[in-house]
């Protein structure tokens, strides 16, 4: 029996890729979703029913982490878990599942660099920049919310994001032109607007509907220290930080200055420098160019406090299966 912790920001896509491989292997499976987001799974459970799957097979409970969450990880009948959410509750499960020596992978938060050098297409790495971070209304784990510029390009960069963060469409989620919508609950966005004082540097900010909803501008703050809260904590929110460097020495440390490793992106004409800076990085996940973070055919998942073990790719099926070796004498 496997338990699958599943988070409220992407619930039936990491639902999906955590189910898929546990029953490849064979395994049955109990799915614990979010407490924000429980229909998703209850309604996959009925259509898993619908296709044909024996009842057992995979079973959803309902209720809030402190209780379901944590008995399901305690459990003697349950030999594995797969977790994706906080780092803050993934810390917890992988103390909890310590006391059993039960197998766990964890995918956690994140706080990921977009490194941008003065010699890269400017224009192409500053128009995908917003949605790099306030795609799901920055409500991702992937999201490149510190945005490192090399400091002879930080001018050109910052009129160019400025343009299109300005121009980003925030809107009901339902109409295909939007590009943002709200945030999941009025608890997130006073979270978001804690890292957005009256007095943050806030240097391009988009629009927002004012009607009902839990709305937040997309927000670019400029400048801030490496140290400050909105530069090293997880905002989980449309809130981008950016950090100018001087070299590509520096890039890498202010990359790597986080307790976090997930993904990140790399923009640069020389192919040399972006296989130099991806080796570098501490990061599960690297995009040279673009800020691709996901692809079912590659492994994800983290270094550092961005958790352990990896999903998707040839490496899935891995996490749901032991290796036995079985010695057979014939005379």
């Amino acid at each position: 029996v496997v338990g699958l912790i599943t988070p409220w920001n992407f619930p039936l896509t990491i639902a999906s890729w955590k189910l898929a491989p546990a029953l490849a292997a064979g395994n049955t499976v109990v799915i614990k979703p979010a407490e924000l987001t429980p229909l998703t799974a209850l309604r996959f459970e009925q259509l898993v029913l619908e296709a044909g799957l024996p009842e057992g097979v995979v079973n959803v409970v309902a209720g809030p982490g402190s209780s379901v969450g944590a008995r399901l990880v305690e459990h003697p009948g349950v030999a594995k878990i797969a977790f994706t959410g906080s780092t803050e509750v993934g810390r917890a499960i992988a103390a909890a599942a310590a006391a059993t020596i039960k197998r766990v992978t964890l995918e956690l938060g994140g706080k990921s660099a977009n490194i941008v050098f003065a010699d890269a297409d400017l224009e192409r790495a500053a128009a995908s920049a917003p949605m790099a971070v306030f795609a799901n209304a920055g409500q991702d784990c992937c999201a490149r919310s510190r945005i490192l510029v090399e400091a002879s390009a930080l001018d050109r960069f910052m009129d160019v994001l400025e343009e299109h963060v300005e121009s980003l469409r925030v809107g009901d989620p339902l109409d295909e032109a939007t590009q943002m919508g709200p945030l999941i609950s009025a608890g997130q966005r006073e979270q978001v607007a804690s890292f957005v004082p009256d007095d943050a540097p806030v240097a391009i900010r988009g629009s927002a509907p004012s009607g009902p909803g839990y709305w937040f501008p997309p927000t670019v703050l400029c400048p801030v220290a490496r140290d400050e809260r909105a530069a090293s904590e997880e905002i989980f929110g449309p809130v981008a930080v950016v950090l100018p460097f001087r070299d590509e020495a520096e890039a890498v440390a202010l990359a790597n200055d986080t307790i976090y490793g997930l993904s990140g992106s790399i923009w640069t004409r020389d192919g040399a420098k972006a296989l130099r800076v991806a080796r570098a990085v501490e990061t599960g996940v690297v995009s040279i160019n673009s800020n691709t973070s996901v692809r079912v055919a590659t492994p994800f998942g983290g270094f550092k406090q961005s958790g352990y073990g990896r999903e998707l790719g040839p490496h899935a099926l891995d996490a749901y299966t032991e290796v036995k070796s079985i010695y057979y004498a014939t005379g």
